[in-house]
């Protein structure tokens, strides 16, 4: 149900041939899948957003966190297969012009729709057959399309992404949706991918701002794929009111409920990232436990979940533990060796400052389940987080040699 399963929110989806342009073909390829979308609300939402921290920036993040500014969005524009980024003075214009046709279509202010890209990066958008496609998503947008724009938004992704919730909320059921692209070029430092969390929640202006930091840092910014941040790396989240609550306001109970579920939804996001990394065969799970701060716990997860001896050894089922001990010294967080603990797959490798006597066997069997979830308690205090990875595969190095051609 992803996107369209709050009240109030409609998708449309079109097959603009984007990554046949891409590429340099003259034509759209017969049966060609959907390569854009536009989401749009009923009324408008309070809208808060988390952005890649890379100094290069597509044209669609700048943009948005312009249009951010003004807290009015009742839309969104999305394309895959280019990234409009390292496109200069036209990139702009072309962000632009998805902003204002999709406005156009709708009876909006350009500012009142968010635009998003993802693909390779350096080449200019066909902008004729963008026209086309927003012109054809906002003519057939409907409550049923939350899967079709989860769809239209992958790249290297096998499958598409969603989650959906309902909870009762300040006197209403409230209902909570999501959809994510992202395979590859996935590391922390928000964002880490494309991703969207709606729900029809009634909030105060400014909740959706004020949380979308924290819910970012708790989920998508502790996924690692294969050490690269995007270029066009976004996050957002809309509460249109659709479910006629009282609305919520920041530090109330009401907005600690939400919170939690939007932390939910974007880990259930994060996850299937992980799962569906590009050449992934196992999904890696970290929990760190035990640490002097939960800043602390997330920074030695993530060493974890991104190491590349850590991923190869997963691979290949090499019960090589002592690299997963190395990660977490390195990774900047605190940790007292003489009671650090670690666990790979239920089975105990290390505790008081030495490996035990394990049966290598049995940790070799761990490594070659399709999830294999690694815990280390730092002996430290309460501070606690989780990060998500995969393997590195031989796969892995031909979808990226190959991505352009």
């Amino acid at each position: 149900m992803a996107v369209t399963y709050p009240h109030g929110f409609r998708a449309g989806t079109a097959a603009c041939g984007i990554k046949a342009f891409t590429a340099g073909a003259s034509a759209i390829p017969s049966g060609q899948r959907d390569d854009l979308c536009v989401i749009h609300s009923s009324r408008q939402c309070d809208t808060g957003g988390v952005f890649t921290t890379n100094k290069v920036k597509s044209a669609s993040v700048v943009i948005d966190q312009l249009h951010l500014q003004r807290n009015r969005v009742q839309a969104l524009a999305i394309n895959s297969g280019n990234a409009n980024a390292c496109t200069g003075a036209q990139g702009f214009r072309d962000a632009l012009l998805m902003a204002k046709l999709a406005a156009d279509r709708l009876d909006l202010d350009p500012d009142q729709v968010l635009v998003s890209s993802t693909g390779v990066i350096g080449r200019y958008l066909p902008m004729d057959a963008v026209k086309a496609g927003i012109a054809e998503a906002c003519a057939n947008l409907s409550d049923e399309a939350g899967e079709a724009a989860a769809k239209a938004i992958m790249t290297t992704d096998t499958v598409p992404k969603t989650a959906s919730l309902e909870l009762d909320l300040a006197g209403a059921k409230v209902r909570i949706g999501g959809m994510c692209k992202g395979s590859g070029m996935i590391h922390p430092n928000m964002a880490t991918m494309l991703a969207y969390i709606t729900t029809d929640a009634a909030v105060e202006p400014g909740l959706m701002a004020s949380l979308v930091r924290s819910i970012a840092d708790r989920s998508f910014n502790q996924v690692s794929v294969d050490g690269d941040s995007s270029t066009n790396d976004t996050f957002l989240m809309l509460a249109n009111g659709a479910a006629g609550n009282a609305p919520i306001s920041a530090g109330s109970v009401e907005a600690a409920f939400l919170e939690d579920a939007l932390v939910e939804i974007a880990r259930q996001l994060a996850r299937s990232i992980a799962r569906d990394g590009e050449g992934a065969t196992k999904l890696i799970t970290v929990k760190v436990g035990g640490a002097a701060s939960d800043g602390d716990a997330r920074t030695a997860a993530r060493a974890v979940a991104a190491s590349s001896l850590v991923k190869t050894a997963v691979h290949g089922g090499d019960p090589n533990w002592g690299r997963i001990v190395c990660a977490l010294g390195y990774s900047g967080a605190e940790l007292a060796l003489d009671r650090l603990h670690l666990k790979v797959g239920g089975l105990v490798v290390f505790e008081r400052g030495t490996g035990v006597d394990v049966d290598l066997a049995a940790v070799r069997r761990a490594f070659e389940q399709p999830e294999i979830e690694i815990v280390a308690e730092l002996g430290l205090d309460g501070g606690r987080a989780e990060a998500w990875g995969c393997d590195l595969s031989e796969e892995y190095v031909r979808i990226n040699a190959d991505y352009t051609t």
